[in-house]
């Protein structure tokens, strides 16, 4: 088996142009096929891009974590501090916002890894429950969260450009949390 050439590390300012080609890149190989190609353009037009990202990154609300193999971006996590859904409960939270992992370095076992960093990250932070919203229709997600223990709480609305889609709520204790994913 080959050594694993990962690391895992803070975005840094400079790294906002890669980050906002990373972020459409994986958000349209994501959810392209599923939306019309005028709801996609509007989204990653108001989502991503060089500008949007280094304000991301100078967001002291917002932690963003990048993998990176070989010295190219394999996959990236952001969390938000922010108002949670009530179904997430009255506990400290922080939403991981954006998780994604490019193409090439899905099934690797990347994602694992780069969700142990999160999670790390979230307690770091003090928080007590990580949350997040995904879509109903993305059933691969739903049972990647699952496997890394996040239980379905409820749903909230998010629009994909002019399409109002319903995305499923998932929440995890970090405080009942102690040992690391299974891979």
């Amino acid at each position: 088996m080959a050594e694993r050439l990962t690391t895992i590390r803070p975005a840094r300012r400079g790294d906002a142009a890669a980050l906002a080609e990373l972020g459409a890149r994986t958000f349209r190989d994501a959810f392209e096929a599923d939306n019309t190609p005028e709801d996609m353009a509007l989204y990653l037009t108001s989502s991503y891009g060089p500008e949007l990202q280094a304000a991301e990154l100078d967001n002291p609300h917002i932690v963003t974590l990048l993998a990176e193999n070989e010295g190219r971006l394999a996959g990236y996590a952001q969390l938000r501090e922010g108002a949670a859904p009530d179904c997430v409960g009255q506990a400290r939270s922080i939403e991981l916002w954006r998780f994604y992992v490019d193409r090439p370095w899905q099934g690797q076992g990347l994602a694992g890894e780069l969700m142990e960093e999160t999670i790390a990250a979230a307690t770091t932070r003090g928080a007590e429950i990580l949350w997040l919203s995904v879509w109903e229709r993305n059933h691969r997600a739903q049972a990647f969260y699952r496997k890394c223990g996040f239980e379905d709480c409820g749903e909230k609305q998010f629009i994909l450009g002019n399409d109002r889609q319903t995305d499923r709520v998932m929440s995890l204790s970090l405080q009942r949390r102690h040992a690391p994913l299974a891979r």
